[in-house]
């Protein structure tokens, strides 16, 4: 199966362009992902321009048919008077071709930053079916501005997997019908997204680190598990000398659980797009616990 996951900066390009046409029509020449994950998606927020004042989210459930469209927002806002009562949303987007058995919305961290703006931030979790391998995937944007806040956040991450870890191994009281009902929520687990975090810094040795209290790292760096000591590729900042003075860097990334590290493939960076200041990163892998045998 082939997972996708893109920064879209609601839609706008390093051209100046917007267009969630150009978004879609990017990934989809590129194949058809089971899974596609996308941060920064507007819905009626005008101030971040034209594009992110319609509903996003509706926009993209059209241009991918045959997927599912499971909205996370991190800020749900009412408009303020005089703006057709709307609520203003800002968030994650999974759109899914494989069945959603179940899904969850995890608010994060946003612990006090003096003398920095913040937002709140989210993670947007699906159940998938893949076969016979149910499969939790995971979608987040981290703070930019406070690193504090970032730490934070990747704890809960770590926190939410070990407790699908936990449930998972023990034998709980269930019902086969209703909100008490047994449905899967596995532990093997693939997190993506933006976590504003360069390779090796302290947030990101953080997600490859144990839970406090636990022994085993909880988390695997796709990239290394496939390109060992190779620098990553840069997902962020090409042709962006405005908002990114750095040039190209990478701050976007696939985790995965220890079980599903094994069936990984291939992973890659599309740079050769436009579309938003960040670029979408493919991940390939077999949903299982080990590659089959040739």
């Amino acid at each position: 199966m082939e997972i996708v996951t893109w920064n879209i900066q609601f839609g706008l390009g390093t051209d100046g362009i917007a267009s969630l046409e150009r978004i879609a029509a990017r990934i989809l020449e590129k194949g058809r992902p089971e899974v596609v994950c996308l941060q920064e998606v507007a819905r009626f927020l005008p101030s971040l321009g034209p594009s992110a004042a319609e509903d996003q989210v509706a926009a993209l459930a059209a241009l991918f048919d045959g997927y599912r469209a499971v909205y996370g927002p991190a800020i749900e806002r009412q408009a303020a008077s005089g703006v057709n009562n709307r609520t203003l949303e800002f968030g994650n987007l999974v759109l899914s071709r494989l069945p959603v058995i179940q899904v969850f919305r995890h608010p994060l961290p946003q612990p006090a930053a003096a003398g920095v703006k913040h937002m709140p931030r989210q993670a947007t979790e699906v159940v998938v079916q893949s076969g016979e391998h149910p499969l939790r995937i995971i979608t987040t944007h981290l703070e930019f501005h406070s690193e504090p806040q970032r730490k934070a956040q990747v704890e809960r991450l770590k926190a939410l997997q070990q407790e699908a870890h936990d449930n998972e191994r023990l034998v709980a009281a269930t019902v086969s019908e209703g909100p008490y009902a047994a449905v899967p929520r596995p532990q093997d687990a693939i997190v993506c997204g933006d976590f504003n975090a360069e390779p090796n810094d302290a947030v990101y040795r953080a997600m490859l680190s144990s839970i406090e209290g636990r022994s085993g790292n909880l988390f695997q760096d796709a990239w290394r598990v496939l390109k060992g000591d190779a620098p990553h590729d840069g997902t962020c900042g090409l042709d962006d000398p405005k908002q990114w003075p750095q040039g190209l860097h990478c701050r976007d990334y696939f985790f995965v659980s220890d079980r599903l590290a094994a069936g990984l493939v291939d992973i890659w960076i599309d740079q050769e797009t436009c579309a938003s200041d960040h670029l979408p990163v493919w991940l390939r892998l077999y949903p299982t616990a080990a590659k089959p045998e040739p």
